[in-house]
């Protein structure tokens, strides 16, 4: 505990708050990050599996965005990049190429045919695109799709893509917020297959980073020099003629510490609750975001031929229990090198599919098991496994997230001194929730 009141509290140590705690730092603020769980790093964490330190969180970020791999410049550490780029898709009962595509619409509808992933009625409703006008309101990715493209390039192409990402249905994600570049492009090309083909041929720049030793090194680098307080729940947070009072600890015992500033970096559900009194409209606003759980299962087995593959995506229409594998031994180079062993993982668990994660992690991983088993056609027997479940992890970004983010931003705008950030806000993945960090910083430091 500091010895005096600190200019800014950051609420949450995941990235966003660790971030944004390190600028205020820089720009010369006395700043106390408080932390509710044990450990600070959200959703970016390592675990043993054969002894062996991996990702049970997330593995990699966008490399094509600045913000992640900027965040490393100025760490002085090196990105790392996947070894192998080849993935598939699971999906009508065997491994197939996974097609390039531009978030779903295909680039190359030839590739796309000799894949198999569409049947033979699907892949012609792709190839005669239905013209429509682009709808100035905000649809479901689905709607944007499939109206133009067929269900099929929706279920067994968009939808695993998005499922990576949001582990979301492309029926309820927004496509303004899910998929900005396709609607841009559609607008200004009057058509999917029109827009794909002005996309660039494929770039030999890297998509994905990591680090060497896994994402979950991250967190320790980022609150080096940082004052953390961990297992310090914030319950409440209420304005002061100075600034704001924040309320730790139980009921019983309460423990009261004051800032002239506060950065909110929790996920939508506390937020929204902390902000009851601050901001009644954000807090509205905020407990309208829905959050996919999920669950990653990580395994080790002796024997495991991928031909070169870095992993599998599963369309949900395929009835699976995995949405995912990564095989991390193929997919980075650093893993292969710490083991003997074939270490990869598999997730499991979509929004609205809760029940499919409500069984022990026996199941999980007999589950996971058989079903590596049966993509691959190989025995799948472990030698060591690894359980990390993530409740409440994506934040889904509903039809309407962009309208609903700018009545927050301006609810946020209202309370001087006041900003918020992470996951919900600006994009899921590490760079747009760095990108995030660093708005609220700049928020707070303009507040007088």
């Amino acid at each position: 505990m500091p010895d005096q009141r600190p200019d800014a509290v950051v609420v949450g140590a995941g990235i966003a708050g660790l971030v944004a705690a390190r600028d205020l730092m820089a720009a010369g603020l006395s700043v106390l990050v408080l932390e509710g769980s044990a450990e600070p790093g959200g959703k970016l964490r390592l675990g043993s599996v054969a002894g062996v330190a991996v990702d049970v969180g997330a593995e990699s970020m966008l490399a094509r965005r600045p913000e992640g791999v900027g965040l490393l410049a100025e760490l002085g550490v090196e990105p790392v990049h996947p070894a192998s780029s080849s993935s598939h898709l699971w999906t009508r009962d065997e491994l197939r190429p996974l097609p390039r595509t531009l978030l779903g619409v295909p680039l190359d509808l030839e590739a796309l045919a000799v894949s198999g992933v569409l049947s033979d009625d699907g892949l012609a409703r792709a190839r005669h695109e239905t013209r429509l006008p682009v709808d100035e309101e905000d649809v479901s990715v689905a709607e944007l799709l499939g109206s133009r493209l067929g269900h099929e390039v929706v279920e067994r192409l968009a939808e695993p893509l998005l499922g990576g990402v949001y582990a979301g249905r492309a029926a309820n994600l927004s496509a303004r917020a899910a998929i900005p570049q396709v609607v841009s492009l559609l607008r200004e090309h009057g058509s999917l297959l029109a827009a794909a083909a002005a996309v660039p041929p494929a770039s030999d720049r890297p998509v994905f980073a990591g680090l060497e030793g896994g994402l979950g090194t991250l967190p320790p680098l980022l609150s080096s020099g940082l004052a953390v307080r961990t297992d310090s729940a914030v319950r409440a947070v209420a304005r002061t003629a100075t600034g704001f009072r924040l309320t730790l600890g139980s009921a019983r015992s309460p423990e009261t510490l004051e800032a002239d500033r506060v950065v909110l970096a929790t996920p939508a559900a506390p937020t929204a609750r902390l902000l009851a009194e601050v901001s009644p409209v954000a807090a509205r606003e905020l407990a309208a975001i829905e959050y996919a759980s999920l669950a990653i299962v990580t395994i080790a087995v002796s024997e495991l031929d991928v031909g070169g593959s870095s992993g599998f995506l599963v369309p949900a229409v395929d009835g699976r229990d995995i949405k995912a594998a990564t095989y991390s031994f193929s997919k980075w180079g650093w893993v292969d090198a710490a083991s003997d062993l074939r270490i990869l993982r598999a997730s499991v668990g979509r929004h609205g599919e809760e029940a499919s994660l409500q069984v022990t992690d026996d199941v999980l991983v007999a589950r996971a098991l058989a079903e590596l088993a049966r993509a691959t056609g190989q025995p799948v027997a472990p030698v060591d496994v690894h359980v990390q479940r993530w409740g409440g992890a994506l934040p889904q970004y509903a039809v309407g997230h962009l309208d609903r983010v700018a009545r927050i931003r301006a609810a946020e705008r209202a309370v001087p001194g006041l900003a918020l950030c992470g996951a919900a806000y600006d994009g899921v993945g590490i760079p747009g929730v760095v990108g995030s960090a660093r708005r609220a910083a700049a928020a707070v430091l303009a507040a007088q």
